[in-house]
C-alpha cells in the first residue's frame, strides 16, 4: 500500500461526512421553508382573506342602498369587480405558497386534483393512477411527493411540448413511488447523475428525496418523452 493511501481514505471519509452534513442542512432548510410557506398561507387566509370577504359583504349591502344614479352604479360595479379579482389573486397566492388540501383532504386527493387541474388548464390529456386508499406514509413524504409532482408538471408545461401526461403512484409496505411520464420532445443531451442539467427545481426535489433516503431519476423514453421516477422508502416501525 502506498504512503498516500491512508490520506486518500481519510479524504474520502471527510468528503462523505461533508456530503451527509450538507444533505442534513438542506433537509432542515426545506423543512423550515415549508413551515414558513404554510404559515404565510394561513395568514393570507385568516387575515387578508377574512377582511376581503367582509369588504365584499359590506359593498354588496352598500350597492343595495345606492340611489338610482347610473354613474354611481357603474363605479360600484367596477369596485366589486376589482374586489373579486383581489379575492381570487389572494386565493391563488395561498395555493402557490401551500396546498392545504394535502392536510385537510390527504395526499391522494391533493395529487389527483393537481393532475386534473393541470390537464384542464393546459388542454392536454392528463391521467392519474392512484391507490384506492389514502397513502400510508409520513407527512414529510406527502409534502415531497406533492412538491415533486408540481415541479415535474411545471417542467412539462415549459419544455416538453407534450400532449399526454401519465402520473402513477404505487404504495407498498416498504416504499412509495411516484412516476410521471410525458410524450413530449424528450431530453436534450446526456443526463448527468440522473438529473437534467439546469433544472434546479428538479435538483432540489432530488435533494429532498435523498434527505428521506430516496432517489429521483429522469430517463428518456424509447421514442419520445421523459419518465421521472421518485422512490421514497418508508421509515421502519419499532417492534
Amino acid at each position: 500500500m502506498s504512503a498516500s493511501a491512508p490520506q486518500e481514505h481519510l479524504d474520502q471519509q471527510q468528503d462523505a461526512l461533508r456530503s451527509a452534513d450538507l444533505s442534513e442542512l438542506l433537509g432542515h432548510v426545506h423543512t423550515c421553508w415549508d413551515n414558513e410557506r404554510r404559515s404565510l398561507s394561513r395568514q393570507l387566509h385568516d387575515s387578508l382573506g377574512s377582511s376581503l370577504t367582509a369588504l365584499t359583504m359590506h359593498l354588496g349591502l352598500l350597492m343595495q342602498k345606492l340611489p338610482a344614479d347610473q354613474a354611481l352604479q357603474d363605479r360600484a360595479g367596477h369596485m366589486k369587480k376589482l374586489l373579486n379579482q383581489i379575492v381570487e389573486t389572494n386565493r391563488q397566492m395561498q395555493l402557490k405558497l401551500w396546498n392545504d388540501k394535502l392536510e385537510f383532504l390527504g395526499v391522494r386527493v391533493a395529487l389527483d386534483e393537481l393532475v386534473t387541474q393541470f390537464g384542464e388548464q393546459r388542454g392536454i390529456t392528463a391521467r392519474c393512477s392512484l391507490p384506492e386508499e389514502e397513502l400510508n406514509c409520513p407527512r414529510s413524504h406527502g409534502i415531497v411527493l406533492l412538491h415533486t409532482l408540481e415541479e415535474a408538471l411545471r417542467n412539462i408545461d415549459a419544455h416538453a411540448q407534450a400532449t399526454e401526461v401519465d402520473v402513477i403512484v404505487d404504495d407498498n409496505e416498504d416504499e412509495v413511488m411516484l412516476t410521471v411520464k410525458d410524450n413530449g420532445v424528450g431530453l436534450s443531451g446526456p443526463v448527468p447523475a440522473g438529473m437534467s442539467a439546469g433544472k434546479f427545481g428538479l435538483r432540489m426535489a432530488r435533494e429532498r428525496a435523498a434527505y428521506l433516503g430516496g432517489t429521483l431519476t429522469l430517463a428518456a423514453g424509447p421514442e419520445r418523452g421523459v419518465t421521472l421516477t421518485m422512490i421514497l422508502p418508508k421509515p421502519a416501525t419499532a417492534v
